[in-house]
């Protein structure tokens, strides 16, 4: 066991031997840390959290009351392998959420990037890729093998499909079951997921050009109305355009997935 001597624990919480504590760390009443838990400087339990199996937390990630971080995976196919859960830094894990360690059949690791938003009842299942910067609300399932990219936020009470890819700044709106991937910096409402339009919000205000705006709306258009599949109107968009968020979108549409795409009405 490594416990650093700046780390407070409360008597009441049981940290296992084996577990690492980083400098600043705060473990609160009833908190139990598992033996292979790694916990970075400066990281807060508030209460009653379980953090456990193979699991690294980043630098002053909270994690609030009753979440369990690092669980085994909830898939029949899982055996006791030894695999993976990272969750990176500035994270904020609200009560309840869920986080699950990945499977060997689908790369042994879930991973949850830094600085993000996990809400009330969250829950991210096993081999599941979560980026930086993303907002999951109320009560979202993600499922295995999901790839959500950085920037995404996703509303309340919806879900994503086994294997769905989420491209970059895509926004899906509350109460959505998202069932194909989604292009990069897209809108995605109503109950069976449609792709209604671009994130035109949220590249606003990351400050994104006008002139790159523009280009992504006209790149839209042409894959909702253009001649030829959805494949074929990326494949002309992609050997086109000069713009790198078109270029992004494009490449995410011709990249390897198990599932096909939400496309434009």
């Amino acid at each position: 066991m490594s416990i650093d001597p700046s780390a407070h624990i409360h008597p009441t919480a049981h940290v296992e031997p084996g577990a690492s504590i980083g400098a600043g760390c705060q473990i609160g009443p009833f908190c139990l840390v598992g033996p292979e838990v790694v916990l970075r400087a400066g990281v807060v339990l508030k209460s009653h959290v379980v953090v456990t199996g193979w699991t690294e937390i980043g630098e002053d990630t909270v994690v609030f009351p009753f979440a369990t971080v690092g669980e085994i995976p909830q898939d029949l196919k899982f055996k006791g392998e030894r695999t993976r859960l990272t969750v990176g830094a500035r994270c904020r894990i609200r009560e309840g959420a869920t986080l699950n360690t990945g499977t060997e059949g689908g790369g042994g690791l879930t991973s949850v990037g830094d600085d993000c938003l996990l809400m009330t009842g969250a829950h991210i299942g096993h081999d599941a890729h979560v980026g930086n910067r993303v907002i999951l609300a109320n009560q979202v399932a993600i499922a295995g093998h999901c790839q959500i990219g950085d920037d995404v936020i996703i509303g309340g009470l919806s879900g994503i499909h086994q294997w769905v890819r989420i491209g970059r700044g895509a926004i899906i709106g509350a109460v959505t079951m998202v069932t194909n991937d989604v292009i990069p910096y897209g809108l995605v409402q109503a109950p069976r997921g449609e792709l209604d339009g671009l994130n035109l919000v949220g590249l606003k205000r990351r400050g994104v050009e006008r002139a790159d705006i523009t280009a992504m709306r006209a790149a839209f258009m042409m894959l909702a109305q253009g001649e030829g599949s959805f494949l074929d109107r990326a494949r002309k968009l992609s050997e086109e355009t000069d713009s790198v968020y078109v270029r992004e979108m494009t490449d995410f549409i011709l990249g390897a997935s198990d599932r096909n795409f939400l496309t434009p009405k």
